[in-house]
């Protein structure tokens, strides 16, 4: 038995396991603010308009476009952290990095906690109740999505996002593993954020409502249905030091927020995903 063991620490710091980048931006129409605190989308269509014949008099009568514009107001968040000097002296690691790291993870989470309740807020839900993932569970979605006269067709602009639990289920469904449903293969490859499958591009998220239990809230969705605002050049990492009080600091801040464009281009499926968590 060693009677005085020494012991070393590893100088530089091994990451937690938690979410470090935004995995709903790139899923949504995105504008980009330089001055100002709101924002208007424009979504402009000709859904109840018909095509006409002339009138009795000869003249064809013509209609007007329908535009509807939705404001999305900016709101100011901060992904602050601060130590004073001697807590960084005698500390394992560069706390000043971590710090710094920390505020940008901080920030980024946010980004889509921002965007997943904003998906919330629509009103078209999958019916049957929360069930666990199946093939058709998603057949059903598109269709809804169909009919509603959404581009399915755009996959490039289709997104679901949904919790472990449900990914998990997919795994186990034939359709989403054989080689003759599918030409973008989930499970080879180079890592990816988002993963290709049944027209939908993938997001797996541990940030959706309910995630491990029997009421989780996935969404599928078209990016022209949600919105997100941002301030470009106030989302900035900040570090600096008080002198005064020997206190090193770090703060992300961004001025964010996210607008439902299209209720129509939204389905929020419901799923059970309790087993497969437990």
């Amino acid at each position: 038995m060693v009677s005085a063991p020494l012991k070393q620490y590893r100088a530089e710091y091994i990451a937690g396991f938690e979410q470090r980048s935004s995995m709903l931006r790139g899923a949504c129409i995105t504008e980009y603010v330089e001055k100002g605190n709101q924002v208007e989308f424009l979504v402009a269509d000709t859904r109840d308009n018909d095509a006409v014949t002339r009138g009795l008099n000869g003249d064809i009568p013509y209609q007007d476009v329908n535009n509807n514009q939705l404001t999305c107001t900016l709101v100011e968040k901060h992904g602050p952290f601060r130590k004073n000097g001697f807590d960084i002296f005698g500390s394992q690691g560069n706390q000043r990095r971590i710090m710094m790291q920390g505020s940008q993870n901080v920030m980024n989470r946010d980004f889509d906690k921002v965007i997943l309740a904003e998906l919330g807020n629509a009103t078209q839900v999958l019916s049957g109740g929360a069930v666990t993932a199946t093939s058709s569970m998603v057949s059903r979605v598109k269709t809804i999505l169909g009919n509603n006269d959404v581009d399915i067709e755009e996959e490039d602009n289709m997104f679901f996002v949904i919790t472990p639990a449900f990914h998990g289920y997919l795994e186990n469904t034939t359709t989403f593993t054989s080689g003759d449903h599918v030409h973008i293969k989930p499970l080879a490859g180079p890592t990816r954020k988002y993963f290709r499958w049944m027209g939908f591009n993938w997001i797996v998220s541990t940030r959706i409502a309910g995630n491990g239990t029997a009421n989780e809230t996935c969404f599928a969705f078209h990016r022209n249905a949600i919105g997100h605002a941002a301030a470009l050049s106030e989302e900035s990492i900040f570090a600096g030091y008080d002198e005064e009080q020997d206190r090193s600091w770090t703060r992300a801040t961004a001025y964010h927020n996210a607008k439902l464009l299209q209720n129509s281009g939204i389905v929020k499926v419901p799923h059970d995903g309790s087993a497969m968590a437990a």
